[in-house]
């Protein structure tokens, strides 16, 4: 995705999101879950479980990975793949990050950006 084809969107203070944390914030019509990995790489991912559309700020985050509290199903926020089950994935977005500010991009397609799988 070339940067012509996103709106990128100051989010969050980078201050504000420490290592090993997760946030949630809203861009746009999207809910964005900002991670920011053990090793200080950011991502960004859907913010809702693919699975049954729960918060997945609310689950807990450990090295890495994301087990979301609704289902336990878990995330690897390095790829955003699921290691349980293993056929599913999180809607990634790109980001970037200045010495303050975190940015994320939004495609500009108008649509709202997530994945959905069915239950293992």
């Amino acid at each position: 995705m070339s940067s012509a084809e996103v709106a990128w969107a100051d989010v969050a203070a980078l201050e504000d999101v420490w290592e090993g944390d997760v946030v949630e914030v809203d861009v746009g019509a999207d809910r964005v879950l900002l991670a920011h990995l053990p090793g200080g790489q950011l991502k960004a991912y859907q913010a809702a479980c693919p699975h049954s559309e729960f918060p997945l700020a609310a689950g807990a985050f450990d090295e890495g990975v994301l087990t979301c509290a609704a289902h336990n199903w878990e995330f690897d926020l390095a790829t955003g793949e699921s290691l349980n089950p293993s056929d599913c994935r999180l809607y990634s977005f790109p980001t970037f990050a200045t010495t303050e500010r975190i940015f994320v991009g939004i495609p500009r397609d108008g649509r709202r950006h997530y994945n959905r799988c069915r239950g293992g």
